[in-house]
């Protein structure tokens, strides 16, 4: 007879719980680390938050999501970020911008009394590792004038990154967006990108308005 057989009930539970369990050895969490650019560009954006980087679900997912040739967006629990992905976007962007510019970019919430010029914005639509071999960053961001004081300037712009990608792995997806980020900085730190630019308006001053007398 075999030796499980002659277990309590409990016991033999226990044992076949455990024998199903995942070696978490299996598991790979993967970094999003942006390479230093190696290139400096001028200061155009001064002091700036930085919003929480909106992404798809599949991208926003714990797990690494990648393309199959049938076109549909897959994942396994077998390879993991490890951070929270819209954490490890913004931080990792926010220290990317201020490295390639001498800006001072910080995500959201604003930890300094002095407020910041700007606002940005990064909504992105595209964050996938294609069955092409190439992965894809792409999306809208904004920056906003927060000073109100007329002269400044809004953005709405534009971007779609592709990085050729080493292999199809997990890894190799997380090198590929890493270094899509830092592409990403360089492009917002110069305000770049299709798009328009709006004039900050200043408000109007409460005397310049018509009011009716009341009787």
């Amino acid at each position: 007879m075999h030796r499980l057989s002659r277990l309590p009930l409990t016991a033999l539970i226990a044992a076949l719980a455990v024998a199903g369990c995942s070696n978490p050895e299996k598991t790979a969490r993967h970094l999003i680390d942006p390479p230093t650019a190696g290139i400096q560009v001028a200061n155009r954006i001064g002091t700036a938050e930085l919003k929480d980087v909106s992404l798809p679900e599949y991208a926003s997912d714990q797990e690494v999501a990648f393309q199959t040739p049938d076109g549909a967006v897959r994942a396994t629990p077998d390879n993991l970020w490890a951070d929270n992905p819209s954490r490890a976007f913004t931080t990792t962007l926010a220290r990317a911008i201020s490295d390639v510019s001498g800006a001072t970019v910080i995500g959201t919430p604003w930890p300094l009394a002095e407020p910041p010029q700007r606002v940005i914005e990064v909504r992105v639509e595209h964050a996938l590792a294609q069955a092409s071999g190439v992965y894809r960053l792409g999306g809208r961001y904004f920056v906003a004038d927060e000073r109100l004081t007329g002269g400044g300037t809004n953005h709405a712009r534009s971007f779609d990154i592709r990085v050729p990608m080493a292999a199809q792995t997990p890894a190799a997806t997380a090198a590929a967006l890493s270094q899509a980020i830092s592409i990403l900085a360089q492009q917002i730190a110069t305000l770049s990108g299709p798009g328009t630019t709006i004039a900050t308006q200043s408000p109007a001053p409460i005397d310049s308005f018509s009011l009716d007398p009341i009787f």
